[in-house]
Parts: structure tokens; sequence; C-alpha cells
């Protein structure tokens, strides 16, 4: 045939054009078919169009060639639409087309754009080994059973955007070389991207997952976004990608993020039940045993950036790195649960100039927003710089952050790693300008004391630095001159002898200062020292200026020695 017109024909029975050639355009707009249509071995040279016609079963097109396009806009067919053609040429619109039952698209290749945008299926369909080498649309598309797209080729971009899944979505084998588009979708089942071969991104912004129990395993080295998605029944998400937004993301039912080699954010995340993010140490396993490719993904680690305005009273950190981690306006921080290895920022090791002096920081666990803060601080050398667009905030903000991260791990029986966090508390509200003097200046006597009762070793070099100074001042100004001796007097009544016996009082040290460091008065100092340190009089004869000594003695070098014990607590207690 050449040019073929059954525009708004009217076929009673059932139809099938075999062998037919069209060689020109064949056009069945509007077309009425009462029964079922079959186009078998046809070739079609010219477009065809099946725009808004009509078949009451089902429409097959077994081994057909097409080689222009294809047109089946808002064509309705009652039963199955079997579209088993090798190649589409030109165009393929099969925009608003609406099937009874099942649609299956198996092993077809498309060379333009595909576009199957508002389709409605009432069965399953099936695209699996089609190949779409432009764009393929499947926006606002209805699919009310499973969708099978095992080992479908996107070549260009593939866009899903407020298409509605019934059932389960397969992707087993899929390649998209510019990353895949789910904008909106609504996934009644499970998606599953078993070996997907994905470069680019992959996005479920505003996706909507009704009985998701598994998404994945996603692996490719770019974003996947779950912002502001809503996930409505437990499900476990399994992705190894360079970056996992979930900004926004709604979590209705409990939740298992198991990651590879992804950077985080899950600001302003509503958990309404447990959520757990956990680091894997191993590659995903595939359905048939093997492990997948995880070419283009080189960090290790998976990193959290923020819980900015993230309910935390459901979240579990398990294995995941926090070292660029912004956790200040984090709601109900401190029920927040970490579990095994969560590393943070470490402050500055060795020495470092401040202005025109030298300072050593005190290692230990900090915030990333400390580091920030601190790097803004004229001469801080040595911490991170935040990094563009990202507020700084003031240690006023900070202290209460530190206090509710340490009362989760204290909750959690983690009191040694607790520590770090208290003493970021107190660096805070010490450096907090709001704060009164009073206030700071007693924070900063605690500080240099003994690092806020933390730092053991700085606490024992103070005790050894007063010992050792109270040893001195005895040596040179409180043991006396010479031992007292009591001398007695008696005066004898009749029968009866009363005695009375007097010390004279202790006669300061005399001579040069040398003379009197020696052996004999140092063994008598340190007994003063070291029954001081245990809070004991040494009943040892001393001057005036030795008795205050002890007594000074005896208030510091018991706090010091308690401010030791305290740290030494603070570290191994469980």
């Amino acid at each position: 045939m050449g040019r073929a017109e059954f525009d708004e024909a009217h076929f009673a029975g059932d139809v099938q054009f075999d062998q037919v050639d069209f060689t020109g355009v064949g056009s069945f707009g509007k077309a009425c078919f009462d029964s079922s249509v079959c186009f078998r071995g046809t070739r079609f040279d010219s477009d065809v169009r099946f725009g808004e016609m009509k078949v009451a079963g089902d429409a097959w097109f077994d081994g057909v060639e097409m080689h222009a396009g294809v047109w089946f806009r808002q064509a309705s067919i009652g039963a199955t639409l079997r579209f088993h053609v090798g190649e589409v040429g030109g165009r393929a619109v099969f925009d608003g087309l609406i099937t009874g039952k099942n649609a299956e698209f198996t092993g077809v290749t498309f060379k333009e754009v595909a576009g199957f945008v508002g389709i409605i299926v009432s069965g399953a369909a099936w695209f699996d080994g089609a190949t779409f080498e432009q764009d393929a649309r499947f926006d606002d598309a209805n699919i009310a059973h499973t969708a099978w797209f095992d080992g479908a080729q996107f070549h260009q971009e593939a866009c899903f955007g407020g298409a509605t899944m019934g059932q389960d979505v397969s992707f087993g084998d899929a390649f998209f070389d510019k990353g895949a588009a789910f904008t909106g979708v609504t996934i009644g089942g499970d998606a599953e991207f078993h070996r997907a071969d994905i470069r680019g991104d992959v996005t479920f912004w505003k996706a909507t997952f009704l009985r998701t129990a598994r998404l994945g395993p996603l692996v490719f080295a770019g974003l996947l976004d779950l912002s502001e998605a809503d996930f409505q029944s437990a499900v476990t998400v399994e992705a190894a990608a360079k970056a996992v937004r979930c900004r926004q993301t709604r979590w209705g039912s409990t939740a298992a993020l198991r990651l590879r080699h992804a950077t985080v954010d899950l600001g302003d995340a509503v958990l309404e039940f447990p959520v757990s993010v956990a680091g894997r140490s191993r590659p995903f396993v595939t359905d048939d045993g093997t492990e997948t490719d995880e070419r283009g993904l080189t960090d290790p680690r998976v990193r959290v950036t923020s819980l900015k305005g993230t309910d935390a009273a459901h979240l579990v950190l398990a294995d995941v790195d926090l070292t660029d981690c912004l956790f200040v306006e984090t709601v109900h921080l401190d029920q927040l649960k970490l579990e095994g290895r969560c590393p943070l920022l470490l402050a500055p090791s060795g020495i470092h100039l401040r202005g025109w002096r030298p300072v050593r920081w005190t290692r230990r666990r900090t915030l990333a927003e400390e580091h920030y803060w601190r790097a803004a601080q004229h001469g801080a050398h040595g911490w991170t710089p935040a990094p563009e667009g990202t507020d700084v905030r003031q240690p006023a903000v900070l202290a209460p952050v530190y206090r509710q991260l340490r009362k989760a791990l204290e909750d959690g029986k983690n009191e040694p790693g607790a520590a770090d966090f208290y003493y970021g508390e107190m660096e805070m509200r010490r450096h907090d300008p709001e704060s009164s003097w009073g206030e700071r200046a007693l924070l900063l006597l605690y500080w240099a004391a003994s690092g806020y009762g933390l730092r053991a070793t700085r606490a024992l070099g103070w005790l050894l630095l007063a010992m050792t100074a109270t040893v001195l001042a005895m040596m040179l100004w409180g043991v006396p001159q010479d031992d007292p001796r009591p001398r007695s007097t008696g005066r004898v009544t009749g029968t009866s002898i009363i005695l009375t016996t007097e010390k004279a009082d202790p006669a300061n040290p005399q001579g040069p200062y040398n003379r009197r460091l020696s052996a004999e008065r140092f063994d008598k100092a340190l007994r003063v020292v070291i029954n001081s340190v245990v809070f004991r009089s040494s009943e040892q004869d001393l001057t005036t200026a030795g008795t205050y000594i002890e007594m000074t003695s005896r208030i510091l070098e018991p706090a010091l020695l308690g401010l030791a014990a305290l740290a030494v607590r603070s570290r191994v207690k469980r």
C-alpha cells in the first residue's frame, strides 16, 4: 500500500494486517475496533498514526518494522498492547495511551524521543531490554502493577516525573547514561536497581513510597536526592554514591539507610520512627550473589554533613564520619544515638602562633562549628575555616550543642566519650562575651588548674609544682632554726611536787638562705608537704610563716589531687 487512511473507520470483528507493507503514511486516527487488531510482519516505511484509536480487545504488533515515527496519542486499548517492534526509526508518541491490561515494549529500540506522558496501564508494563537512544519521558504515567525495565538502556534523559507505579519497579541491569529523574513519583512496592549502570544523578525529589520495603542497591558516582520524599512504610535504602541528600525527607515508619562512600545531608528531615544511618564496610551484594562494581567511588567514608533542623529523637548514627557535620539547630540533640566509630574534627595538634605568642591547643574532639568560629578569630591558626555560605556561630550558641551531645553519650553509658563534649561546653562558656566577668574568671581558673577536671597531667603538674614550692618555702622560712625543747620547773610543797613544763616558741631560721637548704630541713619540710596533700597535720613545730604555709598547702594541694583523680575517673568511668 501507498498512503493508507483508515481514519474513523469502524471494524466490527477481528482485524489482521499480516505482512502488509505501507510505503506511504498510514493513518488510523479515531478508528474503532470492536474486537482485536493484529499487525504481524507489517512494515511501515513512513509515519503511522493511531491517535485516539479505540480497540475493544488486544492490539498486537508482532515482528513489525517501523522506519519512521509512530503516534498513539490518546489511544484506548481495552486489553493488552503488545508492541514487539524491533526498532522505531522516528519519534514515538504514546502520550495519553490507555490499556485495559498489560503493555509490552520488550526489546524495542527507540531511535528518537519516546514519549509515554500520562499513559495509563491497568496491568503490568514491560520495557525490559528496551533501548532509548534519545530522551525517554514517562511523566505522569500510571502503571497499576509491576513495571519492568530490566536491561533497559537510557542514552539520554530518563524522566519519570509524577509517575505512579502501583507495585514494584525493577531496573535490574539497566543503563542510565544521563542519570534518572523520579521527581514526584509514587511507588507502591519495591524499587530495585540490581547491577544497574548509572552515570549521573538519580533524583527522587518529592517522591512518595507507599509500601516500599527496599530501595536499591543504587551504586553510582553521583547524587542520590531523596529530598522531600515521603516514606510511608518500613524501608531499607541501600546506596553507594558520592552524595545522598535527604533534606526535609519524611520517614513515616522505621527506616535503615545502609550507605557507602556517601556524603549525607539530613537537614530538616522529619523522623516519626527510628531511623538509622550506617556505613557499610563491604560492597553490596546483588541478587545473584556478586558484589557491586563501585567504579568512581574512592572515598571510603560515609560522612554526615548536616543535621540542621532535624528532630534527632529517633535518629541513630553508626560508623559514620561527623567531621563536617553541622549540629546547630538540631532538635532533641540530647537523644541522638551514636554507635560504632563516629569521628569528629580534632583540635589542631602541635604548637601554633597566636599573634606573637606560641599556643598549644588541647587535643580533643570538636564540632565543625567551633572550628569555624575559632578560625574567624584574629590569629587563631590551625583551625578549619567555614566554607563559603556557612554561618559562623558564636560560643553562646555552641555551648548548648556541646551540652546536649554530652548528655546523649552519657545516657548511652559512654561517659569517657562525653568528656570532650564537656570540655567543649566549658570552653564555649569561658569565651562567651555575654557571660559575667566573675563566671569567666572562675572558668579560666578551672581551665588553668585541671582542664575543667579532665586533664590529669595538668592537675598533677600543678600539684608537683605546688609541693615543690611548699617544700622550698618551708626550708627557707617554715622550719624553725632548732626544734624547741620543753623545759620543766617544779615546786615541792610538803609531800607534793608541782611541775610546770614550758615550750619555747619556734625560732625563725637564721643565716644565709643556702645554709637553710640542708638535707635535714628538706626531710622535715617534705613530711609537712606530704601530710598536707593527704589533708593531715604534720604535727611538726613550725614558725609563724610555716604555719600559714602549711594551712595554705592543706587547702590547695588536696584540691589539685582531687582534680587529678576526677580527671582520671572521667576517662575510665563506665
